[in-house]
């Protein structure tokens, strides 16, 4: 195969987020296979890491969402530098292979989520209630988790109004149904920039696990998440034995929220996993199977979703890491609430 590239287009282009600046963008083509290579630098603070979007277009038209883009920055969170670079291949989309240009930015990747490294656990328990049962191995990919519930900021700042009944910035958004909760990671990826993960309405939602938008947890990923994945101690509730450390619950609330990330948090750096607000997950709640799974993603029919973590109202025993419960999608509570997750790259 032939190396060199056909320079088609030398574009310098500057798009400013914050702090950080991407510049000095060459496009290129190969001749003989026809993808393109996009060169860039990106300036910006050391320590931060970056979500490159990249969107081509051509005779005043553009594909928003390209799904065959390679290289490093698109298989990991992008760090600054020069002379990085992305390819990109218009045959795997379908589209005409000349003529293509393209618009490059950055955002960084919030600094409230936590990296799940992926991992093999035992989901369930046998020492408790029946719905837990049996104990089954899962084996899960690595995923980024929010450290914190959304807070009604998050929400507002997405959707323009507060549900809520107990009102405070810093307090779990709650009183919103499952449907709501798909709704703002749909609103919030589109704001951003990212592809949104689920399409439909009602019960003929589907989700694309491979969008990069933000999404509900799967069941396994919030239980595996919750027993502190590859770092996990083995604690009965969410970061220690001792509930009133990482917890509100019916015994300390004072039977209300509490700001988020105001108890200590688990192995991972993940707050409020017992207690506070109940979580809902992508899940619609079912038995356990008995054999290993990998990336379950719950039944296939049912009336209820799954929600977990146990709340302000909740005794100590719903608090613990592998106890579930569930409610109509449609439905909603002032003790429910949820948080988000991103495809790992």
């Amino acid at each position: 195969m032939k190396q060199r590239f056909l320079v088609l287009v030398l574009l310098i282009f500057i798009a400013q987020l914050s702090a950080q600046t991407v510049s000095n963008i060459r496009v290129s083509q190969d001749p003989d296979l026809g993808y393109y290579c996009l060169t860039f630098d990106l300036s910006g603070e050391a320590d931060d890491s970056y979500d490159i979007i990249v969107i081509p277009y051509k005779n005043g038209k553009e594909l928003s969402y390209p799904r065959y883009l390679s290289g490093k920055c698109i298989a990991n969170l992008c760090s600054s530098g020069k002379d990085l670079q992305i390819f990109w291949n218009p045959a795997l989309e379908g589209v005409e292979k000349e003529g293509w240009q393209f618009r490059v930015s950055a955002k960084p990747f919030p600094k409230n989520f936590v990296l799940v490294e992926g991992g093999s656990f035992l989901m369930g328990s046998n020492s408790r209630r029946s719905n837990e049962k049996p104990v089954h191995q899962v084996s899960l990919s690595s995923f980024y988790m929010g450290k914190y519930e959304v807070s009604q900021k998050e929400w507002r700042e997405v959707m323009g109004n507060n549900p809520s009944k107990s009102k405070g910035d810093n307090l779990p958004v709650e009183c919103v149904t499952w449907y709501d909760a798909v709704e703002y990671c749909n609103k919030r990826s589109l704001k951003e920039g990212l592809l949104p993960c689920y399409s439909g309405s009602r019960e003929d939602i589907k989700c694309d696990w491979t969008a990069n938008g933000y999404r509900l947890p799967m069941e396994a990923e919030w239980e595996y998440a919750a027993r502190g994945g590859k770092a996990s101690k083995g604690y009965e509730y969410s970061g220690s034995n001792d509930l009133d450390s990482v917890g509100w619950y019916r015994v300390n609330s004072e039977s209300k929220t509490d700001a988020v990330g105001g108890k200590v948090p688990n192995e991972l750096g993940l707050y409020d996993m017992s207690g506070n607000v109940w979580e809902w997950c992508w899940d619609i709640y079912g038995s356990y199977p008995s054999g290993a799974q990998y990336n379950p993603t719950g039944s296939n029919s049912g009336s209820y979703r799954v929600e977990r973590g146990g709340s302000w109202g909740s005794n100590a025993g719903g608090c613990t890491v592998s106890y579930r419960y569930y409610s109509y999608a449609a439905i909603s509570y002032d003790n429910i609430g949820f948080r988000v997750c991103r495809v790992s790259p």
